[in-house]
Parts: structure tokens; sequence; C-alpha cells
């Protein structure tokens, strides 16, 4: 979810990428709100598919390993989400340890992503089941906001870039609006919770995690020679390239509450 620069393109692909984001926003919104075990599939699913696109990133001409790997995420997943256990989190090393095993190199790249996309995956499910809708709504609107923010500030303000050498469409413009998008959508959240002013200050620093997502897949493409890390969604290429800030996002939410005593906003 790169912020462009006015220099990097026209406007030509905005409206494929409106459809696109539409498209995955509407199947993405009967999930949320359906929760439970519809929302767990969908979870597993793209977590499978991530799996397959980073396995095919790293190892492109073996891409029936990286499917059996995706099936493999599916059943570990699935099992641990309903058979939640002390030590069910050991599970989320049998992909990356036997991904490692069949790789000739990039071992460390695949079993950090791997074990970080299966976490980030059982955390947005605990998320929703533990504390329901409008917990999970937020954490997908600052994402979302972020992006859209980022996108238009990017394009219209440009200026300097944020990380060239890794993400040369992102701006500093765009990183900020991200800030300031994820801040507003913090303080309407402080309108109808119980959160406090402090969930502002979150909304922000989880705006910036999930850009760091984003520099983390950008940074893995541009090392794999590759632009998209797959080609199933029209104008934004794979799951991971749409997911990478909600992954990371996710990451940062089980942080924050292990660590803090948000109210409303903690396990």
């Amino acid at each position: 979810m790169s912020t462009p620069s006015p220099n990097s393109g026209n406007w030509d692909d905005l409206t494929i990428r409106v459809m696109s984001s539409a498209a995955m926003i509407l199947v993405g919104a009967v999930g949320v709100v359906l929760g439970g075990v519809w929302f767990q599939m969908m979870v597993v699913f793209v977590s499978a598919v991530m799996i397959w696109e980073l396995w095919t990133m790293i190892r492109p001409e073996e891409p029936t390993k990286g499917m059996l790997l995706a099936a493999l995420v599916a059943s570990v997943m699935s099992g641990q989400l309903a058979y939640t256990s002390q030590w069910g989190f050991l599970l989320f090393l049998v992909v990356p340890v036997i991904g490692v095993t069949q790789l000739r190199s990039e071992f460390k790249t695949f079993f950090i992503f791997a074990l970080g996309i299966q976490i980030a995956g059982w955390g947005l499910v605990h998320f929703r089941a533990e504390f329901g809708f409008i917990w999970i709504l937020w954490l997908m609107l600052v994402v979302i906001v972020t992006d859209i923010f980022g996108y238009f500030a990017g394009k219209s303000l440009g200026g300097p870039k944020f990380w060239p050498k890794i993400s040369p469409k992102k701006t500093w413009s765009g990183t900020v609006a991200g800030w300031v998008g994820a801040g507003i959508m913090g303080f309407v959240f402080t309108l109808f919770t119980d959160a406090g002013l402090i969930i502002i200050l979150i909304s922000m620093l989880l705006s910036f995690a999930g850009q760091m997502g984003d520099i983390a897949e950008s940074a893995l493409k541009r090392r794999m020679g590759v632009k998209d890390s797959s080609t199933l969604i029209p104008g934004h290429g794979g799951l991971f390239d749409r997911f990478d800030a909600l992954l990371a996002a996710a990451l940062f939410m089980l942080l924050v509450a292990v660590v803090f005593n948000v109210p409303g906003v903690a396990f």
C-alpha cells in the first residue's frame, strides 16, 4: 500500500484500484460483521494465500511447494483458532520451519514473514472475538484511512521521499497525512466509546505500524526483484500487497494489548 508521488504517474490506475478496493471491502465487511467462523475462514484463507505469495516471491520456479505450505497454514490456523491451548503457538512454527528446510536461500526471510503472517491472522480473529465489531472496525478503518489520506496527499503534494531506497513512491507528505487521517479516525471513536483521548495517539501509532508493514513488504519485493507479490487483485497486485499494513497493525495491537491497559482495547 505504497503512497505515490505526483511524479510517479498519472491517475489512470485510480478507477481499477477503486473497483478492486470496493470488492475487497464488501467481502471483508461481510466477514467482519458476521464474525465467528465466517471471519475465521476469511482470515485463514487470506493468510494461506499470503504464505503462497511469500513462497513464490522467493522460489517462483517451485509454486507447487508454496501451495502445499499454504494448505498446511490453513490447516494449522484452523486448528489453532478452534482449539487454543497454552502451547498452541508452537504450531505456528511448523510452516516456517518446513519452508526453511525447502529453501536454498532466504531462510530467515521466509521464517520471519511466515511466522508474522500467522500470528497477525490469529490476532485479528481473537481481536474480533474478544472485543466485537466496533474495535475490529476501528483497527481496519485506521489502516484504510491511512492508505487513502496517504495516497491522495502523496499524489497531490509530492515532496521528499520517505525511504527512497526501499519504497521510492512513498513521500513524507503522504506518510504524515496518513497519521493525521488516523488521528481523526481515533477522535471519531472517542465520541461513542470509552477508550478516551488516548485512542487518538494509539490510532496514529497504529497508522505508523501499518506504514512500516508496507515498508517491510516493499523491502521484501525489492530484495526478491518483483513488482508485486502476485497478480491476483487488479490494480493492487496480491493479497500480501493489500494487507501488509493490516498485518503489521495487528501485530502492533497484540503488543499494545500485552504491555498496556487501555480501556476497551486490551486483551
